[in-house]
């Protein structure tokens, strides 16, 4: 009997397994892993203890979206919508929108930043014809893998590509860091005061936490089918993802603190440590892949970028289509999802085709999809919160006092941060 249970449950977590583990994963992008690397060689293990914090934010904010999918079978834009209204629902989606064609563009700048690594490897020295090649590689296999394959192949892929961030996690322990130092600071932190700290702690908060990520693990646990009787399963799958990719955070932080703080690589005595470029972060892989540490990177990094390449614009699809009623869903033929697969191939061409642009202001994109991730953020968070705490909604389902506390907490802190962030963004002086 109790063998059989154990079976059951088996089971039933392997048929919801997916939409957490996968939106979390999904957020070590490539501002993610360029903001971790940063944490590491600007301020060694200093900056470990953030990481438990934030990732019980981020447990929290994904299992309210996993619940209300589960509950309501609808989407976050869908609720948005038939609660809040029409009009409050377009100009928030507008916002979205915008925020995620540069969150797009970005991560196909993470597929140009690493073509000149490949580039030096195939010994091809136009770097802006293997830029460009490159780029609209990354996006003709986006868009076919997504769009061809069926939900739970796609699902398959998502799943390799998560396993290979632990290049990471080996390569903390070849480094062999100071394990005792590690995990003093993890738990008993020395706290840091400059204003370059704090902008990093922000940094790290806005890194991780991304308002497209609620839009879609909603929308694929919905898309999924997953049900109440399913939901402790589900809850798990949440809370599982949300750890994983916190830990692969945790170890970049430790690979590069390990490398390029400890022995201050490539920086000039008096100067603070910076990561620039992504040869910068390679060496942190160097222990474990010598000469190939930065191709090694490179890798990882294209990984990433070709990660959240698919899903981000797959979640503004979702969402627009669930808020205004298209069929949606990868499942769906093209011709019976016109709308969802038009989004979808939209943000990749003009994620893509930005990016390839001569001269155009990557750095300029980059920033104002940040000021807009970090306006957006505090705006879902309490969307969130007052349609979870909707009893007619939710039913028996809502948040209890002890998970609303830590829930709205998690928004003021956000929300003021956040402010900072935008504030120290806009205007430069004032982190100075």
């Amino acid at each position: 009997m109790l063998r059989a249970f154990r079976w059951r449950s088996i089971l039933m977590f392997l048929s919801v397994v997916g939409p957490g583990i996968i939106t979390a994963n999904a957020d070590n992008d490539v501002g993610g892993v360029l903001t971790y690397s940063q944490a590491g060689a600007q301020f060694g293990y200093s900056l470990l203890w953030l990481l438990l914090p934030v990732t019980v934010a981020l447990v929290v904010t994904q299992e309210m979206c996993a619940r209300m999918g589960v509950v309501t079978g609808k989407g976050l834009a869908d609720l948005i919508r038939e609660n809040f209204g029409v009009k409050v629902t377009f100009w928030v989606l507008l916002l979205f929108v915008i925020c995620d064609l540069g969150n797009t563009a970005t991560e196909f700048a993470g597929v140009a930043a690493v073509a000149p690594i490949f580039g030096s490897f195939l010994n091809i020295t136009n770097a802006g014809l293997c830029k460009t090649v490159l780029v609209i590689a990354a996006a003709v296999l986006v868009f076919q893998v997504v769009t061809r394959a069926n939900r739970d192949v796609v699902e398959r892929i998502f799943f390799v590509l998560c396993a290979i961030y632990l290049s990471y996690v080996v390569s903390a322990f070849v480094v062999k860091p100071d394990w005792h130092d590690v995990i003093h600071q993890t738990f008993f932190p020395h706290f840091g005061s400059s204003k370059a700290y704090v902008l990093m702690i922000i940094a790290v908060i806005g890194t991780t936490i991304s308002p497209w990520m609620q839009f879609y693990i909603q929308a694929a646990i919905v898309e999924k089918g997953v049900r109440e009787k399913q939901y402790a399963a589900s809850r798990i799958d949440v809370i599982s993802g949300a750890i994983v990719t916190d830990i692969i955070a945790f170890f970049i932080v430790v690979a590069c603190a390990a490398t390029i703080y400890l022995h201050n690589v490539h920086v000039p005595a008096g100067q603070q440590i910076q990561v620039n470029d992504v040869s910068d972060v390679a060496v942190a892989l160097k222990p474990l892949a010598g000469r190939f540490a930065s191709l090694l990177f490179a890798i990882g990094l294209l990984n990433a970028a070709l990660f959240t390449a698919s899903i981000l614009p797959l979640s503004t699809a979702y969402y627009v289509c669930e808020a205004f009623g298209f069929e949606r869903g990868v499942d769906r033929r093209f011709g019976d999802a016109k709308v969802f697969y038009g989004l979808y191939l939209a943000f990749i061409v003009i994620g893509a085709g930005v990016v390839i642009i001569p001269n155009a202001p990557l750095l300029a994109i980059i920033f104002y999809s940040q000021v807009l991730n970090g306006v957006l953020l505090p705006v879902v968070l309490v969307l969130m919160l007052l349609l979870i705490n909707n009893k007619t909604l939710m039913g028996k389902w809502t948040n209890g006092v002890a998970f609303n506390i830590i829930a709205w907490t998690t928004v003021i802190v956000v929300s003021i941060l956040t402010v900072v962030s935008t504030a120290q963004t806009v205007f430069p002086q004032l982190g100075s």
